[in-house]
């Protein structure tokens, strides 16, 4: 039986479809703190292949830079969770995929992992599409799965906000 966190999240994925369907748009992901939930939220519809290109599960550091091509440097200067490297996820989601549209997450679940000026719970969001990068930062509460769950279903909206103005 699902969750209503996952019920909410299947909904959110839903209308991302319809959404990109209309649009005739792609999309890709670039995962870092969701772990590639989101990809199977998505994943978990029936034709979402007709609108979901591929997901990157970019969880190191070093697979951010390999596979998205996010600049070691940029790593170093902001740390992997800043808008810097969640709009440079995004953006390399873009130029590796067939992808429109992407999305991005990277983050701290915790419960360890805090630093300072990044308690546990913040997560930082990219959306690109086009020239286009939005990024964005915010701080979740609750436990891990709280946290990853808050997230996907952030980035899931933030995206059908990027799709309206698109």
């Amino acid at each position: 039986m699902e969750t209503t966190d996952e019920l909410a999240l299947a909904e959110l994925a839903a209308q991302v479809g319809e959404a990109l369907k209309q649009r005739r748009w792609m999309l890709a992901t670039a995962e870092s703190v969701t772990g590639g939930g989101i990809s199977q939220a998505i994943t978990d519809i029936a034709g979402s292949s007709e609108w979901f290109d591929c997901g990157f599960v970019t969880y190191s550091n070093s697979s951010k830079t390999e596979l998205l091509e996010v600049p070691a440097a940029l790593i170093a200067q902001f740390g992997a969770v800043s808008e810097e490297v969640a709009g440079a996820m995004a953006k390399g989601a873009l130029a590796n995929t067939d992808a429109h549209i992407t999305l991005s997450t990277t983050g701290i679940a915790g419960p360890a992992g805090a630093v300072p000026g990044k308690p546990v719970g913040t997560v930082c969001f990219g959306w690109a599409y086009g020239s286009s990068v939005d990024t964005e930062r915010l701080v979740f509460r609750g436990d891990r799965h709280a946290v990853r769950q808050q997230t996907a279903e952030h980035a899931l909206r933030g995206l059908l906000k990027v799709l309206q103005r698109a």
